[in-house]
């Protein structure tokens, strides 16, 4: 029961009442949401049309075991800026038992001159006080609001959503019946970022609508 309750704290779950005490949700790395399918293999490319950064999304076929006692699906997120590599980012995914897709972390680097410059931003669940968070609900109700992750004073990203029937069009394609979300953190309070989502693709379009001008689409998508 101890461990049980204590991968629950660490995802940060909300633990319910079961034959002989709380349970906490179990996990899978087999990724199937809907709105975020995150299948081995699968592989997004986007631009940011401010910056011409070109991003590419790939979910790999490992995992990792994750400090809370989570299995988690690895997926690799690439920045490149003129060819040259700025951003490499390693994200910790797992889905629960109803469908909620968890951001259990990330291993994150920059570079410049191709040497790291910083590692801000990394964090792993169950380490130093950090908490999982919802990186898709499994029914995203609008108006539902949740915390995507939370590190203090250093990852505490939140979204709510606004719609599931917008459109979005990009250069991969033109997508009707979107999801649409806001996301804010509180470490920024000047940035609000919109984002599109797809069923069956995952995020086609991310916009900042204050705090800065990037727009980031989606130029292919590949199952």
């Amino acid at each position: 029961m101890k461990r049980v309750l204590g991968i629950a704290l660490a995802c940060g779950l909300a633990l319910g009442p079961a034959a002989g005490g709380a349970q906490a949700a179990r996990f899978t790395t087999k990724i199937d949401n809907p709105y975020l399918p995150l299948a081995p293999g699968s592989r997004w490319i986007y631009r940011d049309t401010l910056t011409g950064e070109r991003v590419v999304v790939a979910v790999t076929h490992r995992t990792k075991r994750i400090a809370s006692g989570v299995n988690a699906r690895v997926v690799r997120d690439t920045v490149r800026r003129h060819g040259r590599l700025v951003e490499d980012t390693f994200d910790w995914y797992a889905q629960d038992d109803r469908g909620n897709v968890w951001y259990m972390g990330e291993d994150t680097k920059e570079y410049e001159h191709g040497k790291v410059s910083s590692t801000a931003g990394s964090w792993e669940a169950g380490v130093d006080g950090a908490r999982a968070g919802i990186a898709m609900p499994a029914h995203p109700r609008v108006g539902r609001a949740y915390r995507q992750e939370l590190y203090a004073g250093h990852a505490e990203d939140h979204a709510r959503v606004l719609s599931r029937d917008d459109q979005a069009e990009v250069p991969a394609g033109h997508y009707k019946r979107a999801l649409l979300t806001k996301e804010w953190t509180p470490l920024e309070p000047d940035v609000l970022e919109y984002k599109l989502y797809a069923r069956g693709v995952g995020m086609v379009l991310s916009t900042t609508v204050s705090g800065g001008a990037e727009r980031e689409e989606l130029i292919r998508f590949t199952r």
